[in-house]
This record gives C-alpha cells, sequence and structure tokens, in this order.
C-alpha cells in the first residue's frame, strides 16, 4: 500500500490502515531525504515497484526537504464501507501539487516577520494613509459601514 500512496499520492482505505501505513510512508520519506545508497535499499524492502523508489527519492525527497516530519495527513471519511461498515479514511502527503488544502508551512520556509509581510504574501495589501483617512468621516470617528460602501469621491 505504501507504493500506492507513492504512486497516487492519495488514497482511500480503512482508517486502521492509514495510521499504520503512515508510519511506513514517513519513515519512506526520511529515507528519501537522507538519499544515501543504504537508505535507498532500505526503501526498496517496502516499495514494490523500481519506478516508485525513484519517485520517491528524485521527487518526495527533495520536496521534503525543509519539513522536520508531518509528510502526510489522514482524513477521516463519513461514510462507512458497506460491506463491514469499516470506518474509511483518505491519506495523502502534504504540500502535493492541486491540494484542496495546503498544510501549515514549516519553522524553516516561514521567512515574514510582521504583519506587513504575511499580508503581502497572501495578496492582501496594506491600507495607505490617504485610504484611512478617506473612511473616517470629518470628526475622526469611523464610518458607518453604508457610508463605506458608497464612493467618497462623490
Amino acid at each position: 500500500m505504501v507504493t500506492s500512496l507513492i504512486k497516487h499520492e492519495r488514497i482511500e482505505t480503512t482508517l486502521p490502515k492509514a495510521k499504520e501505513m503512515k508510519k511506513l510512508a514517513e519513515n519512506m520519506v526520511t529515507h528519501a531525504k537522507k538519499g544515501t545508497l543504504h537508505r535507498r535499499r532500505l526503501a526498496a524492502r517496502f516499495v514494490r515497484e523500481k519506478p516508485m523508489v525513484v519517485k520517491l527519492f528524485e521527487i518526495l525527497g527533495p520536496r521534503y526537504q525543509d519539513r522536520d516530519g508531518g509528510y502526510t495527513r489522514i482524513l477521516k471519511l463519513s461514510k462507512r464501507r458497506l460491506g463491514d461498515n469499516a470506518p474509511m479514511a483518505i491519506i495523502e502527503y502534504v504540500d502535493r501539487p492541486g491540494e484542496v488544502r495546503a498544510a501549515r508551512p514549516p519553522q524553516k520556509r516561514k521567512e515574514a516577520q510582521n504583519l506587513k509581510e504575511v499580508l503581502q504574501s497572501v495578496g492582501i495589501q496594506p491600507l495607505t494613509n490617504s485610504e484611512v483617512d478617506a473612511m473616517t468621516n470629518d470628526v475622526g470617528e469611523p464610518m458607518e459601514i453604508d457610508e463605506v460602501s458608497k464612493d467618497p469621491l462623490k
């Protein structure tokens, strides 16, 4: 199953299998981060396809180089399996391209030091002093919501 997780980067399975596979998958990424021949042979014991070993060491290892752990995420599903009513879950690698919910960046990747840089990193431009003055009325109190929605230049 670890081979399937490396191949698809996201699979649906039962919750107990996902919890057990998380340990193995994180260990495989740790081997890939080290990148030595010995680690490659250790990973090849669990990963059943040679192209997936290559993907593990060429793509996944460098992707998680600055992350200290937490390479996988388990999402519990509300629906249970029809046959035996087993709890189902999705196990996936974090920081993969096209994921719906991005993982928290690791401490090593956090570069923004103040609020202005954080806002700009997510695409929010801070207000200038003239824009703040335009939003206050003549007395210096903040305007009501209805007044702000109107164009102050008219």
